[in-house]
């Protein structure tokens, strides 16, 4: 019982999942008259916003990533377990992992969240994803094998599909890994692929909505589409994937784009624990709770960050999925634990929206501030180097992202293009292909959530 985690009279407040939340939460708990208990299948805390440069070869894998036990070294009312959560049993106030049962006093939920695939099967089989950094390295493996392949065939229709490359979904992700990837195709891939014919690479970012980066003002989605097509992508809005078949994605029922690298960045669900009632799980899998970011029904359960769904009277949609949000619940949270021991009434919960901002190239970002502010070009650029740069987890984290940041700009080269395990894509045909491919995929077995909670939700 408990896995060997001491006893303490203090409550015990167990966080499930170290993202900008959980990690957030744990900080402001530090003097707080209680014992935390972090949960987490991976034993770093990954800054998620940059896994598309590790994917591209921009960023060492280890500069986004950092040791939990090294984050709190020095807290001692905290512990931390290396396990998967399998379900709540909240009658019991208890925890099932992999590791065995964990008792709570006060349980909160920050999983983050999952790729959505909207219940296309073969996407989710076939495509590639940046969701962890097993994702990023999977990809970036992929991608250089590709452009190997290419130089050994010599059918004109393969030839193609391997040089080609497919990102679905206008967010950040895809805007940001579209960027990078063009970067590359200008400025990297002439010095490694000489005998590559580089002006047959096309790279497509494909969009059903009718703008980039819809949740920011229409001047940076301009902005953001103008500085995609000077390097080369092909934008196609108000274009919806409907299949991907023999290494092409369809956008009609004759219409297809030959391509072998399809990155899927179009949608994400909440990554939501089993075990809490049908009634508290909004329809993308969030998690409903209410201003103070307590689960609908429960008294000692919250959710932070990604998997709640708090609904205010600005966002009847729910708060954006975005890292400041989660940051903010974290302390929010924090300090209302505080508040609860003391025997006080807790604080609704509200988000200050301090800006929102994204990256396409070089010298090229866009960004929006609160009051109708926007900027772009280099100085947005600098803004969303220093802004990531400050918020990334470890001095060591910090020097290296910004080494490696300053000679590429420099030597306009990225240094990191290693095929360290390849990635093989499997035959998918059986039920063993499947399980095999689902093992490569990475999702699964890298997310802070159980594997029963993987299955993708129909739309």
């Amino acid at each position: 019982m408990d896995a060997n985690i001491p006893v303490s009279a203090h409550p015990r407040v167990v966080i499930v999942g170290c993202g900008f939340g959980g990690l957030r939460l744990a900080k402001e708990l530090r003097d707080a008259p209680v014992q935390v208990v972090m949960i987490d299948r991976n034993n770093y805390h990954k800054f998620q916003p940059l896994l598309y440069q590790v994917a591209t070869g921009a960023l060492e894998p280890d500069s986004i990533a950092y040791p939990i036990r090294k984050i709190f070294a020095g807290q001692s009312n905290f512990f931390y377990r290396m396990a998967d959560v399998q379900c709540i049993d909240s009658k019991s106030s208890v925890i099932v992992t992999t590791v065995g049962e964990i008792h709570y006093d006060h349980l909160v939920i920050a999983t983050g969240s999952l790729t959505n695939f909207f219940g296309n099967e073969a996407i989710e089989k076939h495509s590639m994803q940046i969701k962890s950094i097993p994702n990023a390295l999977n990809l970036r493996s992929f991608i250089f094998q590709n452009f190997e392949k290419a130089l050994l065939t010599n059918n004109p229709e393969e030839y193609q599909a391997l040089m080609n490359i497919v990102v679905v979904g206008g967010g950040a992700t895809g805007v940001e890994i579209s960027g990078s990837l063009a970067e590359m195709r200008r400025h990297v891939l002439p010095k490694d692929y000489p005998e590559l014919d580089l002006e047959q690479m096309q790279i497509f970012l494909v969009e059903s909505g009718g703008a980039l980066l819809k949740p920011m003002s229409k001047k940076s989605q301009d902005d953001s589409r103008r500085y995609l097509e000077d390097l080369g992508v092909k934008v196609r809005l108000n274009t919806r994937v409907l299949r991907y078949e023999n290494s092409r994605v369809y956008y009609s029922d004759t219409e297809y784009i030959p391509t072998d690298n399809l990155i899927w960045a179009a949608g994400v669900n909440g990554a939501e624990v089993p075990g809490l009632p049908p009634e508290a799980i909004a329809r993308n899998k969030r998690i409903n709770v209410n201003r103070w970011n307590r689960v609908d029904g429960f008294e000692n359960i919250y959710a932070i960050g990604d998997v709640a769904n708090m609904i205010t009277d600005d966002m009847p949609q729910g708060l954006p999925m975005l890292a400041p949000v989660a940051q903010q619940q974290g302390t929010h949270l924090g300090k209302n634990f505080k508040r609860i021991l003391k025997g006080q009434a807790p604080l609704d919960f509200k988000y200050y929206n301090k800006g929102v901002m994204a990256i396409v190239s070089r010298n090229k970002a866009v960004v929006d501030l609160p009051r109708d502010i926007h900027f772009n070009g280099i100085f947005g650029w600098f803004t969303w180097l220093f802004v990531h740069l400050m918020t990334l987890v470890g001095f060591r984290n910090k020097v290296v992202a910004f080494a490696d940041w300053a000679i590429g700009y420099f030597s306009s080269d990225q240094a990191l293009r290693l095929i360290i395990r390849p990635f093989n894509r499997l035959d998918m045909k059986d039920d063993k292909g499947k399980k095999a491919a689902e093992r490569q995929n990475a999702t699964p077995q890298y997310n802070p959530t159980p594997p029963a909670i993987q299955t993708p939700v129909t739309t």
